[in-house]
């Protein structure tokens, strides 16, 4: 068996210290600094950035054109009122409460409300809810 050499451990006590990199970037923008850089007449560099850290969407971009050639703003189509009659009629056929009809719908109160009031935009997917509930045709041609 070969013979090991027998060697002492010993400890090191010198002090290690880590850091982290100072940020410059962040420095830089620190006012103090920019303050005391256009004090002693170095060139600082100034970017304003447009809605810079907002969280907003960007909107659709509206030809300013076509607004000025448009004699009337476009209003939306709202529920006619074969359809509206239709819904009322047939609910009340099924003695149902507007409540009740939008509990089944799985839609609130107020959605069922605004149909038959007239006031909602036709969504094809609601008036299929109502159709299957209702048991009524109330796309395409009503009363047929």
């Amino acid at each position: 068996m070969p013979s090991r050499k027998l060697r002492v451990i010993g400890q090191d006590w010198e002090v290690v210290l880590l850091q982290k990199k100072p940020n410059i970037a962040r420095a830089l923008r620190d006012p103090k600094v920019v303050n005391q850089a256009m004090r002693s007449g170095e060139p600082v560099q100034t970017i304003k950035k447009f809605d810079g850290g907002s969280n907003k969407k960007a909107a659709p971009v509206v030809s300013v054109k076509k607004l000025d050639e448009a004699a009337e703003p476009a209003a939306l189509e709202r529920v006619s009122t074969e359809v509206r009659q239709a819904i009322q009629k047939a609910r009340l056929e099924k003695k149902m409460s507007q409540a009740e009809l939008a509990k089944r719908m799985n839609e609130r109160q107020q959605v069922v409300q605004e149909y038959e009031n007239g006031k909602a935009v036709p969504n094809q997917a609601v008036l299929a809810k109502m159709e299957r509930v209702l048991g009524v045709k109330l796309r395409g041609k009503v009363g047929k």
